[in-house]
């Protein structure tokens, strides 16, 4: 997919399919199989002034759940599954991470495939200072603002309020002269608010949405990973289109999809709801790079013979609001009420 380019926010990228920030893009070493893997763009994992934000990563943990209910270790687990888990962020000296990040870029820049840096947001005026610096190594920064474990621990926030968001992306977006994308949360109540926030704050690109908080008893007096975490999975995947779709619909800003991804018909319906560029994280947890390499073909096979342009979106055209809709007859409840009472022995 290396000939259909996908430009996000004046960022352009070799293909559509990115691959998200997380512990596989904490190396030089996972960077450069993302890249050689095929990604469109690769986001390393986040960063933030936090010392405790670091040492939270010492206590991360993973765990796969089935549609069923069942819960299995990172080894055995399958392409449907939801992960829930426990992370914190890259145990490293900014000055040792920018020259990472820089070989990172090297190595994508002759495969058109940019390293995107992360920040997780902790203190403003701090994710300000570390952005100015990062963006002399890459190409684009990528503020978190929505990371599902701020719920959990001061070193990192989680910011569901208009008025929150602007004031933080304006601190960051002063000190940067790259492209800035945004992440935000799914669990708020307007998430399009935010989003709205952003982009007049000076974001260049907005990613929807962020994985949700999670919790997962297992029903011997105990909880999975033993305490609360964060949740996604292809069950996620109506819900995030449906904040992208939303976006696409009232905004003018480039989005990015997250959440909810594991197949390329999921990362065509993120382009068809409107997002240009589709970061995975999950399946790569499951897959391997094996997984990105068919994502990306899947993506072009589908898109060959179309204008990526004109698809992001598309299915915008047919989507109308609920006042639109004439009744549907015969009603579609139909069927089921009968059903039911026929059960019953009504």
């Amino acid at each position: 997919m290396t000939g259909r380019k996908a430009t996000v926010g004046g960022l352009v990228t070799a293909n559509p399919v990115w691959v998200g920030s997380s512990e596989l893009t904490m190396t030089l070493d996972g960077l450069i199989t993302c890249i050689d893997a095929g990604a469109g763009a690769v986001v390393a994992k986040s960063v933030n002034e936090s010392a405790a934000a670091r040492r939270q990563l010492d206590i991360a943990d993973y765990a796969f759940v089935s549609a069923g209910g069942r819960v299995r270790p990172a080894g055995a687990a399958r392409r449907g599954d939801g992960l829930l888990n426990r992370s914190g962020l890259a145990q490293v000296d900014l000055d040792d991470w920018l020259a990472l990040l820089a070989a990172g870029v090297e190595h994508g820049a002759a495969r058109g495939c940019p390293v995107i840096g992360s920040i997780t947001l902790g203190d403003p005026v701090a994710a300000a200072r570390i952005a100015h610096a990062m963006a002399g190594a890459v190409p684009a920064v990528e503020l978190n603002i929505g990371a599902p474990h701020g719920r959990e621990a001061s070193a990192v926030r989680q910011l569901t309020e208009a008025d929150a968001v602007h004031d933080a992306v304006r601190v960051v977006r002063v000190a940067v002269d790259a492209p800035l994308f945004v992440k935000l949360p799914g669990q708020a109540s307007d998430v399009v608010a935010l989003a709205r926030a952003a982009r007049s704050a000076g974001a260049d690109a907005v990613g929807l949405v962020g994985r949700y908080p999670g919790f997962l008893p297992d029903l011997d007096g105990g909880a999975v990973l033993g305490s609360w975490g964060a949740w996604g999975s292809p069950a996620c995947l109506p819900m995030s289109l449906y904040w992208v779709a939303k976006a696409r619909t009232a905004l003018d800003v480039p989005l990015v999809g997250t959440n909810g991804a594991r197949t390329a018909t999921d990362v065509l319906r993120f382009l068809a709801s409107g997002a240009r560029a589709v970061e995975v994280v999950t399946a790569l947890w499951i897959g391997g790079p094996a997984a990105l390499a068919e994502l990306v073909a899947g993506v072009d096979a589908y898109l060959d013979a179309r204008d990526l342009d004109e698809f992001v979106g598309s299915a915008l055209a047919g989507a109308r609001e609920y006042k639109d809709i004439p009744p549907v007859r015969p009603p579609a409840w139909l069927p089921y009420t009968a059903r039911w009472s026929r059960s019953s022995g009504r």
